[in-house]
């Protein structure tokens, strides 16, 4: 809830950014930047040996799913963030963003999480290949118990 609300304080200080003619941009909130990089380097050791193309098997539940998880909630806070911003202050966090790579990062991320086959867990029809569920078909409900 808070995110969508941070943005503002932004907004206040955007005018005295302008004059430079080096490439300005702008952190988003320090705190959340600073998990993300801590997480980066986390799913870095966890990933370094996978390379992009072949897929990484997460255990659900095991120290490796949680950080992958609060990686990926990060990044969800992160967009949220993003989405409330005005444009002028999304090109100046995007800017941040692409000097620190971590949007780079995250799709190194991606690519070496995504399963090769995303079919969805659960009862599975009598005929093959049709009305397969995958994860990009169903909604997913993320309750947390």
């Amino acid at each position: 809830r808070l995110m969508p609300e941070l943005p503002k304080f932004d907004d206040e200080d955007l005018k005295s950014y302008g004059d430079e003619e080096e490439e300005l941009a702008l952190s988003p909130p320090a705190a959340l930047m600073t998990i993300l990089a801590t997480q980066e380097l986390l799913l870095e050791n966890i990933l370094e040996c996978i390379p992009v193309g072949k897929f990484a098997v997460i255990e659900p539940l095991s120290d490796e799913f949680c950080l992958v998880l609060g990686y990926l909630l990060t990044w969800k806070l992160t967009l949220a963030f993003f989405k409330a911003a005005s444009s002028q202050l999304r090109v100046l966090y995007s800017q941040y963003l692409r000097r620190t790579k971590s949007l780079n990062k995250l799709l190194y991320h991606l690519f070496r999480l995504m399963p090769e086959n995303p079919v969805f867990p659960g009862p599975t029809s009598e005929v093959p290949n049709k009305d397969t569920k995958t994860f990009f078909t169903e909604e997913l409900h993320l309750d947390v118990k």
